[in-house]
């Protein structure tokens, strides 16, 4: 991942950890670094398993988002 798709589109998506599957809330944002920002957050409160698919396709998963949230926001 380069620092430009950390300004590129990408939509959220946010499946409960603990709640059915048929409940997710999607949301999307003007840039991959401020979904990963959203995404850890949730990681974090309120245990849930957030999916990023980025403006170019690659979707993330939130191992990924786990292992490598902090290092792309900081970029």
């Amino acid at each position: 991942m380069t620092r430009a798709d950390l300004d590129k589109r990408a939509e959220l998506t946010v499946w409960p950890g603990n709640a059915p599957a048929h409940v997710a809330e999607g949301r999307a944002f003007a840039t991959l670094r401020d979904a990963l920002t959203a995404a850890a957050a949730v990681i974090d409160d309120d245990d849930a398993q957030p999916w990023i698919i980025t403006e170019d396709g690659d979707i993330l998963s939130p191992r990924w988002i786990r292992a490598h949230a902090q290092h792309c926001r900081l970029q």
